[in-house]
């Protein structure tokens, strides 16, 4: 009698893609950042550091660049899960409905409760529902997913 057993291969192309999500997710970090920076001061300089007990613009761009590289990493996953990531107009779309879902979710639910409970006293009313984030998370996503596809290979 034999036995076989089956291994799951993962293609190269799998194996790297996440190194893609990293980059992408910084790109469309970068993006979003220069613009919360640039019209809702407060976020990068005082609410994000305030998340970790800590304050100045360095550590929330600190902190920012990396939330946007572990959440490009995790849209390779979702990216795999559906199938979409080499066609640049199924990745942007997807890019664009991930940073709506990451708004509600991490902005307007997340961190005002997070902010709140570390004992921030300018933390946004739960939800908090403010267009200009909403305007930078799209960004980011639209941004992410359109280098996703450039970058996937890296």
């Amino acid at each position: 009698m034999s036995t076989k057993t089956m291994t799951p291969t993962v293609t190269p192309t799998e194996q790297r893609a996440w190194k893609g999500g990293l980059a992408a997710g910084l790109a469309g970090g970068a993006v979003m950042g220069v613009m919360l920076t640039t019209m809702m001061t407060p976020v990068i300089e005082v609410a994000i550091p305030a998340m970790y007990g800590l304050s100045g613009g360095a550590a929330g761009w600190v902190i920012h660049m990396s939330h946007s590289a572990i959440l490009g990493v995790a849209f390779v996953g979702l990216a795999n899960a559906l199938g979409v990531g080499e066609g640049l107009p199924k990745s942007v779309g997807l890019g664009v409905a991930y940073g709506v879902v990451l708004w509600i979710l991490l902005a307007a639910l997340v961190m005002p409760v997070w902010l709140g409970a570390v004992g921030f006293a300018g933390a946004p009313p739960l939800p908090n529902f403010n267009p200009t984030s909403l305007v930078g998370h799209v960004v980011y996503g639209g941004v992410l997913g359109a280098v996703f596809p450039f970058v996937r290979e890296l």
